[in-house]
């Protein structure tokens, strides 16, 4: 089958929806020899926080030296973003090799989108001669694709309220479903602080003999004057000082994130990985992680001429894929404190089942100017539904757009030099708006 062939079938596989559960995959798994079983990898859940943790790591293992599979999910453009090997994200040729082959296995079994890119990884990893896998869950954890691996290293981000429908509709009963990564005897490494998550993540590691370093309890950080920092681990660590880091993402947790990478990372000496403290600052300040908290300037033409004269202007964007209320709150938090005077423009467009009035909340009253808009999925509320839940005042400086090529004009056209254009809500969204502006990631 072709590339786009492939492609097609996957589109088809949507139609399946989500479907939590491993027996698929374990049934795939033992018909083409069980890859999983020949990589050495580095599992990751948790609700926000697993790709920054993912490029962290990525980044300074590759400075080491070692050649890296990793595995995220969603894609901003193109499906091929999900699988990367070092710098070098997987070929049309590779994808619909493999692809092909994972049709001819199932035959006429049926599985899901996830259950589908998740195999199709593990199969391009296991033939690859990768040092190590960055495999991050899809979804919650116990029951979820990536869920059948034994790692080095289990790694818990932040928990959070997110994907009730599926996890659960408290803390408690989401951070079960994130701990369910968890192995007996594999050591992890937890940002979830909350003490209702953290208090499920201590109880399921007692229950299954496996080594706990937790975010400000076993390691921290303190931030310089200056604006770097430096990882501050405990006795777990030996009082191990690093620094001075410094972060390449404006965003007030990535201290959080990058902590927890470097912790993995240390860890991972006793699994005979072993990445120089050189090599950890540099990573860190080199990493790179598209759509998220990713700020650039471009020169913006508008097709809009004045006396025969387009008018050109350089302007300044900040894209954040932050959907879930923690995330939308961490971005508000980060704008207030790192833009604070900047005239904020906002292109803003949604999941319909997603908290659409909690991230308002939090994002309306730090905009002069928001054009809200539709991405493109069967899930994306209207520009007409999200002001539904605005006030009378938010709506009189919002403006709705059913095409994202039209809002994201719009904003261009109001937003002058010295202000930031912010586009969020959905990661469908600035899939789009990021290809319009720097076009493919692949």
């Amino acid at each position: 089958m072709r590339y786009d062939e492939i492609l097609a079938h996957l589109d088809a596989l949507q139609m399946h929806k989500i479907k939590l559960g491993l027996e698929a995959m374990q049934d795939f798994l033992a018909k083409v020899g069980r890859p999983e079983k020949t990589l050495k990898c580095i599992h990751i859940a948790g609700t926000n926080g697993k790709g920054s943790v993912c490029a962290a790591l990525s980044s300074a293992l590759g400075l080491a030296g070692y050649r890296v599979g990793v595995y995220t999910s969603p894609h901003l453009s193109s499906v091929r973003e999900r699988f990367k090997i070092g710098s070098e994200f997987i070929s049309e040729e590779t994808f619909a090799e493999i692809g092909t082959r994972i049709c001819q296995v199932l035959g006429e079994e049926q599985i899901t989108y996830f259950e589908f890119t998740t195999a199709l990884g593990l199969l391009w990893f296991a033939e690859s001669d990768v040092d190590i896998v960055l495999l991050e869950t899809g979804m919650g954890g116990r029951l979820d694709a990536t869920n059948v691996v034994t790692p080095l290293i289990s790694v818990i981000t932040s928990i959070s309220m997110d994907h009730e429908m599926y996890l659960g509709d408290s803390l408690t009963a989401i951070a079960r479903e994130k701990a369910g990564i968890i192995k007996n005897g594999v050591p992890v490494v937890s940002a979830a602080i909350d003490p209702v998550a953290a208090a499920v993540i201590l109880e399921t590691c007692n229950n299954r003999n496996a080594p706990l370093y937790s975010f400000t309890q076993e390691f921290d950080y303190d931030v310089n004057e200056d604006g770097t920092w430096v990882w501050v681990g405990g006795d777990a660590f030996d009082a191990l000082h690093i620094g001075p880091l410094l972060s390449s993402s404006p965003s007030l947790v990535q201290q959080e994130n990058e902590s927890v990478a470097i912790a993995t990372l240390l860890l991972l000496e006793k699994f005979d990985f072993y990445v120089d403290l050189p090599e950890i600052i540099a990573g860190i300040s080199r990493m790179k992680w598209p759509g998220r908290m990713e700020y650039f300037q471009k020169e913006y033409s508008s097709p809009n001429t004045k006396n025969g004269q387009k008018s050109m202007k350089n302007l300044t964007y900040l894209l954040d894929g932050a959907h879930n209320v923690a995330g939308v709150n961490n971005l508000a938090k980060t704008l207030e404190e790192r833009f604070f005077g900047s005239r904020l423009i906002g292109i803003w467009g949604s999941m319909v089942d997603k908290d659409l009035k909690g991230t308002l909340d939090c994002m309306m009253p730090l905009f002069s100017k928001v054009f809200v808009t539709r991405p493109d999925s069967e899930r994306s509320a209207t520009p007409e539904h999200l002001c539904s839940l605005m006030t009378e005042e938010q709506r009189a400086r919002t403006e709705g757009f059913t095409e994202v090529k039209d809002a994201l004009q719009a904003a261009q056209d109001a937003a002058r030099e010295d202000d930031l254009i912010v586009v969020g809500g959905s990661l469908y969204l600035i899939g789009a708006v990021r290809q319009m502006l720097c076009g493919e990631l692949v």
